[in-house]
């Protein structure tokens, strides 16, 4: 069994001192009521100091309090006039209860004190104790005890509990983050990195494509920073009134398409079902998935065909986005971060969907199914999206 010091209370220092005070009066009202010798005086004084001694002097172990207050107690009662020094052992019942170590301890100090009564009718001659009703006058503090020591630990459960959640919904908040910052200032980066890199190239002896590929860069710049302005009021409205732009749905795929055709990558869209009923939330990942797919074949393809494709049908979209052609391998970056992957599948595992994106014989291909109507934790949170 193990008997180690208390643990510290929820304001123990009040719960502290108003224990010592109900151990005092117990020793008075013992002293006064009953007719006393000068050992007996004495008995009442160490019946109550224990007490005292445990709420000023930490590490007090829990065994020897027990001890300290139930011998003196039960010493008391041979003379059979301070049996109001009893409630010395009803106080520690409690203090037992709620501040013991382990239930094994609980238990077997718990039996002690109720045991206080039954020694104290056995020293007693003739003896004139109820002892009966001395057991549940200490019984019923210790279930007391118990109870608020279950309770803390209820308490104590709840909190870490919360701290885990408040700490998950960061991780899944910066993660959303990330993937926005990804997606519209890594995608129009890059946009206009290919647009300025072919600009350079056919600077000086073709002026006009290079005056059409900086106008290209430009307009891409111009868009990129619309999107980032809309994400970081969205950001924000939670503390400020931001005006919100409207999200980018599955409408907006073709219009994906035909910026990557004018990039010079031959991409084709192929749409087929009612998209009409295709919830927000899923409009926005089939765009942003979509975008990305376009925007790695564009870096990692800008010689092969893509095809994507949107279908609807049976409560689900399907968006397949597949590349034919020479994939070329990021040079220099072999160990580099697929983080548009990994934010596409993260995209999908929000809102219940499936996603795969790999190589194949012809080339890559990345395929994501998601229910109609799904809606991600987020957006369940807010009653919006972003």
């Amino acid at each position: 069994m193990s008997c180690g010091s208390l643990p510290e209370w929820p304001q123990s220092e009040q719960l502290r001192a108003l224990i010592v005070a109900f151990a005092l009066a117990a020793a008075i009202i013992a002293a006064v009521t009953d007719p006393s010798s000068g050992a007996d005086l004495v008995l009442c004084g160490l019946a109550a100091a224990p007490f005292l001694v445990w709420t000023y002097v930490p590490g007090v172990p829990l065994l020897a309090l027990s001890l300290a207050v139930i011998v003196p107690a039960v010493v008391a009662q041979r003379s059979g006039e301070l049996e109001p020094l009893l409630f010395e052992v009803s106080l520690l019942a409690f203090v037992i209860g709620r501040s013991a170590p382990s239930t094994a301890a609980s238990w077997a100090l718990g039996l002690l004190a109720v045991l206080a009564p039954v020694a104290a009718s056995v020293i007693q001659d003739p003896s004139e104790i109820a002892v009966l009703i001395w057991i549940m006058g200490i019984a019923f503090p210790w279930v007391f005890g118990r109870g608020a020591a279950r309770q803390s630990e209820l308490v104590a459960q709840l909190e870490a509990t919360r701290r885990e959640l408040a700490e998950q919904a960061v991780l899944v908040e910066r993660r959303r983050i990330a993937r926005d910052v990804h997606d519209f200032v890594g995608h129009g980066l890059a946009a206009v990195m290919l647009q300025v890199t072919s600009a350079r190239h056919v600077l000086h002896r073709d002026p006009a494509a290079a005056e059409e590929a900086l106008c290209s860069a430009e307009d891409v710049g111009r868009r990129s920073m619309r999107e980032l302005r809309r994400t970081v009021a969205q950001l924000r409205s939670d503390d400020e009134a931001a005006v919100r732009s409207p999200l980018p749905s599955v409408s907006e795929i073709a219009a994906l398409v035909d910026d990557a055709r004018t990039g010079g990558l031959a991409a084709e869209l192929r749409m087929r079902g009612d998209n009409s009923g295709i919830s927000p939330a899923v409009g926005v990942a089939l765009y942003r998935i979509a975008q990305e797919a376009l925007a790695n074949a564009a870096r990692h393809a800008p010689r092969a065909r893509t095809v994507v494709g949107l279908e609807v049908r049976d409560g689900r979209a399907r968006l397949i986005a597949e590349t034919t052609g020479p994939v070329i391998a990021a040079a220099g970056e072999p160990e580099r971060a697929r983080y548009g992957v990994i934010g596409m599948h993260e995209r999908a595992a929000a809102l219940g969907g499936e996603l795969t994106a790999g190589p194949t014989s012809e080339g890559w291909r990345v395929s994501c199914t998601l229910p109609l109507d799904a809606k991600d934790a987020f957006v369940a949170r807010n009653g919006r999206t972003r």
